[in-house]
């Protein structure tokens, strides 16, 4: 019988499908590795496990303890089911951007959240990242997760993500591709494959915003590139700790309206009912065809974030396109 004791124990094992109208004009083999496959519907469910069987390992969280995090819901989601299993609380700061549907399905899992204001620097009082942290030195008994800067994040994805992928691909794979943030999953993955062969190439999906292509191409924080866009999922207005930028061979980025689309043509046309990230991605890969043409003995691997379900009253809904000025 193939019985799981617990939810936890399905995380990973994603499956990779190929993309066959949108890339039709790319000579090589592009595909997505679906990780809405995973319990939480998101990537982040790997992560989320390794941070806190981390924190239980040194000590840091202990029985009855809460677990606090920044997110903007999907490492929520993730670290809620985790709670759920392990017997923790959940407190979790967002932003107001957000899509409602994140926060109702945290909610339902049992957490507290707390929505804060998005157009604030992160240093700010009322940023998620500063609440996080406030919270975590008075609540007694609580860990603040901090996905950013915890360096388990990226060890989730060296440790599953990449060996996965390696796997499922027979070594074959030519190219890595994923929306960029935390730099968790594109670093570890990223480092896993490139042990196993140093020539794959590995490319991180930016948005107009934010300050990581920037820095990747200069090593220098220039706060001018910084302002707010809609694109959810990657992006970032800091430097997380997570990143070695010297495993990443470009950094591309996509406008909030190309990743719209992208992520409406991923499930009218594939099939792929994606988050927005992947929409990012997708795009990404677009664009990044036409500076550095793919090949046909390529073998293109995307990693997408999350499910569509979560996009709902925002990128699915013509109304809020319109409004956006996305669609007529």
């Amino acid at each position: 019988m193939q019985i799981y004791s617990n939810i936890l124990e399905t995380i990973g094992n994603t499956p990779i499908v190929k993309l066959n109208k949108i890339t039709a004009h790319i000579p090589a083999t592009i595909c997505v590795k679906v990780e809405y496959g995973n319990p939480g519907n998101s990537i982040k469910d790997r992560m989320a496990l390794k941070m806190v069987e981390d924190a239980e390992k040194d000590g840091r969280l202990q029985p009855g303890g809460t677990i606090i995090e920044c997110t903007s819901g999907n490492t929520g989601m993730g670290l809620a089911i985790v709670a759920c299993v392990k017997g923790y609380k959940c407190i979790f700061t967002s932003t107001d951007k957000q899509s409602p549907e994140k926060f109702d399905i945290l909610r339902a899992m049992g957490a507290e959240v707390i929505v804060c204001p998005t157009a604030v620097e992160s240093a700010d009082p009322r940023s998620y990242y500063s609440v996080a942290e406030r919270l975590s030195k008075e609540i007694p008994n609580s860990v603040w997760m901090n996905q950013y800067d915890n360096l388990s994040n990226r060890q989730a994805h060296y440790e599953s993500t990449g060996p996965e992928i390696w796997r499922q691909t027979d070594g074959k794979i030519t190219h890595f591709v994923t929306g960029i943030g935390t730099g968790g999953t594109i670093t570890g993955t990223t480092k896993f494959l490139k042990e196993q062969n140093p020539a794959i190439k590995s490319y991180g999906i930016d948005t107009y915003g934010s300050i990581l292509k920037q820095f990747h191409e200069t090593g220098t924080f220039d706060p001018a590139e910084i302002h707010s866009y809609i694109t959810e999922g990657i992006g970032e207005d800091i430097i997380p700790k997570n990143y070695d930028f010297s495993l990443i061979d470009f950094v591309e980025k996509v406008t909030d309206k190309e990743a719209a689309l992208m992520q409406r043509r991923l499930a009218k046309e594939e099939g792929l009912f994606l988050g927005n990230s992947a929409g990012s991605a997708v795009q990404g890969v677009l664009q990044i065809h036409e500076k550095f043409p793919f090949t046909k003995d390529d073998l293109v691997i995307i990693a997408t974030h999350d499910h569509g379900s979560r996009y709902i009253g925002k990128f699915f809904n013509d109304k809020w396109m319109k409004e956006k000025g996305f669609i007529d």
